[in-house]
């Protein structure tokens, strides 16, 4: 795309400062996948325009006004919701924009000391699927091989969404609590 296909426009931020944004006058790719993903979780059609210095956000049918700040506050509280990242003792874990969850071990920032899911489900179906006490070779049985399965266990083991703790460092050893489950 060469710059005269591109605008200048004028606007305000919820603060009342005049920002400059250059934009082709297409949404941004990730507010298009950002709203596919609101519309495969919440099983709804969502709409947005903008109309008369408003934004109009439509969700199934009906049609919502809001201001340019409260559209911003919408935007960021979507955005702080579909991207998190928690950090505990020896992993991270990181919900990203594109719904994809990655596990890493704190501090390291090599593409080798992070496992990248589909999605929290992923991760999710690969504990259901552990037996009640499971060691860093029980997690390899699924494609994770290495330092990785380590890492993932210690994850599953620090994440509170996930009810168990290690029992055991040499072999690395957790234990799923009989309550079955954490927060997701």
């Amino acid at each position: 795309m060469d710059l005269s296909d591109r605008r200048i426009d004028d606007r305000r931020d919820p603060t009342g400062n005049r920002c400059r944004s250059t934009h082709t006058g297409r949404p941004a790719r990730s507010a298009v996948a950002a709203r596919r993903r609101v519309e495969k979780f919440c099983g709804c059609e969502l709409t947005v325009r903008s109309e008369d210095g408003s934004v109009v956000l439509g969700i199934d049918g009906d049609d919502h006004v809001l201001s340019d700040g409260a559209a911003a506050r919408v935007r960021e509280s979507l955005g702080d919701a579909l991207q998190e990242e928690r950090t505990f003792v020896h992993t991270a874990g990181e919900r990203r924009p594109d719904g994809t969850y990655v596990v890493r071990r704190r501090g390291a920032e090599s593409a080798g000391h992070r496992k990248v899911f589909d999605s929290r489900v992923e991760l999710r179906a690969l504990f259901e699927r552990l037996p009640a006490e499971f060691t860093a070779a029980d997690v390899g049985t699924d494609g994770l091989s290495g330092g990785r399965r380590h890492m993932v266990l210690r994850h599953l083991a620090e994440h509170p969404a996930f009810d168990c703790s290690l029992i055991r460092r040499q072999p690395l050893t957790a234990r799923k609590h009989p309550s079955g489950g954490g927060e997701s």
